[in-house]
């Protein structure tokens, strides 16, 4: 028996990782997903199951303990966290699983000083990248979620002398973990070390803008997912290596496709303090007066008279609706356009929203058939034949400036064509900028109306007047 369980803990590893593989693939699309996250559940449950039999674990009672007081929070957490809030619960536990790795890095180091034994060189450098990549991720998620949270501004903050100040705390890691690596029994230095990686975190997040935490966020799970990985490395855990390297890779992917989708590097998203405060421009309002041009407005029956009356409507939701919690009426917007036999479909834009898939997830919420959900590639060649175009609190995803203007900052972006459509309807509170801190060419189009309000309230009143038509 004795001679079976190392075998059996490996074998359940290797079941572990493949599930996790499969539920990786799952989770690349909306119609899977949630299959996806249930077989990966599981395929983490075997791995705890394993990890739990291992003869190294020493005290199952404090195991249990922690077992139920967090399970006992994510359960309270996890039900009352409203699905516009979805981004900060996202961004807390990216902190906490890099915080998690780096725990595992210190009570090793910590072990090992204690017990006057020998540290290798190569536990040894992997627990200063434990420390350093953990407790960045936990103190910048910490700046992502305060950000999001309205906590502190969502503007890029910029201190004087930030970079070259910057510069020194890496130098000062890079001085600390070369003395620990010849002299590897020093605490006041290791201390000195992990308190580095907390401040280093502060410093990455602050001068990055709210609009840019899509990608902040999908780098920060990536950054907790090598965590992972080096703790692996620390306490020779195959389980940890494989999944850390799973989301490590997969966050940086996802990484690359909101810059892409955003037409900006990582490095500009990480160093160009980019994006405005989202306030109006001088002189803008419902009038339109920034660039001399007029607004159409409309009100809720002419807006039910232009969608009942179509064959065919896109819905663009954007983070005004996740901010009205709209979702659940716009679902039954659809629904209604469906009865008079409008053809509904909803497109995304991947940096729609304030983390990746954010708009999935609040759709999903409110019951919206995947069958309907179009991505940016797939939907703009069928904008040109929509008969409206009906954008929910979306700006610079829909903005035409980055397809005709050279000199905007967001040129090149890839965007929503929704004014090719014949009509379309902007349901916005005003005509505030998005985070570029643009003024948006789609508001002043010929074929562009709009219906300032609430989007929940506005496309409230689009269903009750529709229902009368």
């Amino acid at each position: 028996m004795t001679d079976f369980l190392p075998t059996g803990i490996q074998l359940t590893y290797l079941v572990a990782a493949s599930l996790f593989i499969l539920g990786l693939k799952k989770l690349g699309s909306p119609a899977t997903a949630r299959n996806g996250n249930v077989i990966s559940a599981v395929g983490m449950l075997l791995a705890i199951v394993a990890t739990l039999l291992d003869q190294q674990v020493l005290n199952y009672e404090m195991i249990l303990v922690g077992l139920a007081i967090g399970a006992g929070i994510g359960a309270i957490a996890a039900y009352k966290v409203q699905m516009t809030e979805m981004p900060q619960m996202v961004g807390l536990l990216n902190g906490l699983g890099g915080a998690a790795s780096a725990l595992i890095a210190v009570a090793e180091f910590w072990r090992l000083i204690g017990n006057a034994q020998p540290i290798p060189l190569d536990v040894n450098i992997s627990i200063l990248l434990d420390v350093l990549i953990g407790g960045v991720t936990l103190t910048g998620s910490f700046i992502a979620f305060a950000k999001l949270q309205g906590l502190i501004s969502g503007s890029p903050i910029k201190l004087p002398f930030q970079q070259p100040f910057n510069l020194f705390l890496l130098a000062a890691y890079l001085v600390g973990s070369v003395y620990l690596i010849i002299t590897p029994d020093s605490l006041p230095i290791f201390f000195g070390v992990v308190g580095v990686s907390l401040v280093l975190g502060v410093m990455f997040v602050l001068p990055i803008g709210g609009g840019d935490m899509p990608v902040v966020i999908s780098l920060l799970n990536s950054l907790s997912g090598i965590a992972a990985a080096a703790a692996g490395f620390v306490v020779m855990n195959n389980m940890l290596i494989i999944a850390g390297a799973l989301v490590g890779a997969s966050g940086l992917i996802l990484t690359q496709i909101m810059c892409k989708a955003m037409n900006r590097s990582l490095f500009n998203v990480l160093f160009g303090a980019f994006g405005g405060n989202g306030s109006a421009p001088t002189g803008g309002g419902a009038t339109g007066t920034t660039t001399n041009q007029t607004v159409r407005s409309i009100d809720p029956e002419e807006g039910a008279m232009m969608l009942g009356y179509a064959r065919n409507v896109v819905i663009v939701p954007g983070y005004g609706m996740a901010v009205a919690q709209a979702q659940h009426t716009v679902r039954e917007l659809a629904d209604q356009l469906e009865r008079m036999g409008v053809d509904v479909k909803y497109a995304i834009h991947p940096v729609a929203g304030r983390m990746p898939g954010h708009m999935n997830v609040l759709l999903a919420e409110a019951n919206v058939p995947y069958t309907q959900l179009y991505d940016m590639d797939d939907i703009n060649p069928q904008l040109e034949g929509a008969d409206v175009a009906l954008v929910i609190g979306a700006n610079d995803v829909v903005n035409p400036a980055a397809r005709s203007d050279t000199n905007s900052p967001i040129y090149g972006m890839p965007i929503l064509e929704v004014d090719r459509a014949k009509q379309t309807i902007v349901i916005k509170r005003g005509m505030s900028t998005g985070f570029a801190g643009v003024d948006n060419e789609l508001f002043y189009k010929e074929k562009t109306t709009m219906l300032f309000g609430s989007a929940k309230d506005m496309v409230s009143k689009l269903v009750s007047e529709i229902k009368q038509l």
